[in-house]
């Protein structure tokens, strides 16, 4: 099985990049040590952690798991829309009441409008961030782990 690999400078600048795309915001990594799995699935974890010799451990995930790079685009995962969120300018849907209790039940939503196709963060009208999904064909894809929804 191979390990988690701790991303440097470059790789991370790329991850910063993707999100100012897609959401329009500029987030810095500061102060957190970013690791991504072989299956591109993100970490970040305190960088006082440092102390650690990763390259002696086989760690399968580490610290919060943020999103994953998938064909291009980031998926945030429900905490890291919950980081990005607040200072996302583009790349959000907010769904009224209805909606929202649909999606947290884990169902896809029908859209009226019609997106491009991509991952957006999705909130609530009450400016609660609850996850991401992905549009296609004007269908809102969710994407909440079944363990995770009510």
């Amino acid at each position: 099985m191979k390990k988690l690999d701790i991303l440097n400078t470059k790789k991370i600048k790329e991850i910063i990049q993707l999100i100012e795309k897609q959401f329009g915001c500029k987030y810095s990594f500061d102060n957190m040590a970013v690791f991504m799995s072989p299956k591109n699935k993100i970490y970040i974890i305190n960088k006082d952690m440092n102390r650690v010799e990763y390259d002696k451990l086989n760690i399968n995930s580490i610290g919060l798991y943020f999103g994953e790079i998938n064909r291009g685009s980031l998926r945030l995962t429900i905490e890291g829309s919950q980081i990005i969120g607040p200072f996302a300018k583009k790349g959000i849907i907010e769904l009224n009441e209805k909606h929202t209790k649909q999606w947290m039940a884990g169902e896809d939503i029908e859209l009226d409008e019609d997106y491009p196709v991509e991952f957006y963060i999705i909130k609530n009208k009450l400016g609660d961030f609850l996850s991401s999904g992905k549009v296609k064909e004007k269908k809102l894809l969710n994407y909440v782990p079944k363990e995770r929804r009510v």
